[in-house]
């Protein structure tokens, strides 16, 4: 366990403590990610390369011997209260709809849940698109698995999660982030092929690279209706195409695309299928240790998210332009926005003995008015127990 692990861990004791009075029987962990590359196409069954990072979500828990759940967050003033009696549905304060929507999949699945109460701490910022969602999911039903004995094999806990978070908190996402936070493997990035849902870890061989996550401080949410519309348009488009999923359509054939969709749906569909082309490309750049050729396809994929998804923004292009400024011989090979969009963190491929220095050009280099922050990671292990 690293020192910032042990520190989460026991400020989730002591708050468990604190609010409901005595030892928590259980502690349970789950990672944000971070995708290196492989944007929006998790939905449109596509291959994605996240890694789980070392920021997380954490939760003490104890059964209450009631037929309720209590919730307690250290990010969130509200106490939520869920009661087992009864299906349950989407409620407020909005951030338990997560929670709810994975003691509803576990219910489906005829696992009887005892009441209990839970304290929940997170170091990841909330709104930053490193999945803080995703990973209270998989946190929660780690923590039910380990509460109640029905295990469930790492595939079928991730594709809970993504149903909860489809059905209580009305976000169409694929199964990248859920996955992520399931499969993690320290110091491996994880090829997740989304159409088949085969999942293969990737070692870093980055002895000589660090990965720097930078936070625009912008908050987005992909409940907005620009996430799910772009889901819709990329299914309508597939349809017209005579393909199940723009995974099937080769890059080869987007001039016969041109003359059967309107503008809108050909751009969508441009950046989807050349995203996939670039990331079965990245993979063998990230075998390889080849950082220039991986930082140059990190570079095409964030031109595409902003010139044909249309999901970048001002902070995050700006963000990128001092990335390139910076180049390979400031020690930057690469960079780019990551996570849904609209907001969010952009992350960039740094030569590690540069990466103070680029931090520090980055920052001078950033024109605009609202800060930013860094997030230095590596690739962290999956879900599991701390204690219990």
């Amino acid at each position: 366990m690293s020192h910032t692990e042990q520190s989460l861990s026991e400020k989730a004791r002591q708050g468990f403590e604190a609010q409901f009075h005595r030892a928590p029987a259980w502690v349970v962990r789950a990672p944000g990610r971070v995708n290196l590359i492989g944007e929006h196409v998790d939905y449109n069954g596509g291959p994605v390369l996240p890694l789980a990072i070392e920021l997380q979500v954490i939760i003490a828990a104890a059964p209450n011997q009631s037929d309720v759940v209590r919730l307690q967050s250290a990010g969130w003033p509200e106490v939520v209260e869920i009661s087992l009696n009864g299906p349950l549905e989407k409620g407020e304060p909005a951030w338990g709809n997560y929670v709810r929507g994975v003691i509803a999949g576990f219910q489906q699945r005829d696992v009887t849940i005892p009441g209990f109460d839970a304290f929940i701490v997170s170091d990841l910022p909330h709104g930053c698109g490193l999945s803080s969602s995703a990973a209270l999911e998989v946190a929660t039903a780690t923590l039910i698995e380990v509460m109640t004995g029905a295990a469930l094999t790492l595939r079928d806990k991730a594709l809970l999660c993504q149903k909860a978070e489809h059905e209580f908190a009305g976000v169409p996402c694929g199964i990248m982030d859920q996955f992520a936070s399931t499969f993690g493997k320290a110091d491996h990035a994880v090829l997740i092929d989304c159409l088949s849902q085969e999942v293969t870890p990737i070692p870093l061989r980055a002895s000589g690279v660090a990965f720097l996550i930078i936070d625009t401080r912008v908050k987005h949410s992909l409940g907005d209706s620009a996430y799910a519309e772009r889901r819709r348009t990329c299914e309508a488009a597939a349809a017209t195409l005579g393909v199940k999923t723009l995974r099937e359509y080769p890059v080869s054939r987007l001039d016969e695309a041109e003359a059967r969709l309107d503008p809108i749906s050909l751009r969508r569909t441009r950046h989807i299928v050349t995203e996939i082309a670039r990331t079965f490309e990245a993979v063998k750049h990230l075998q390889a240790g080849a950082w220039s050729e991986l930082g140059k396809l990190m570079y095409a994929s964030h031109e595409s998210l902003r010139d044909d998804y249309e999901v970048s923004c001002l902070e995050l292009d700006e963000i990128v332009r001092v990335a390139r400024e910076i180049g390979e011989a400031g020690g930057v090979y690469g960079c780019r926005m990551t996570g849904g969009g609209f907001g969010g963190s952009a992350i960039a491929l740094i030569n590690a003995p540069d990466l103070a220095q680029v931090k520090e050009r980055i920052q001078e280099g950033y024109r605009l008015p609202k800060g930013i922050s860094f997030i230095s990671t590596r690739a962290a292990d999956g879900a599991g127990l701390v204690q219990g």
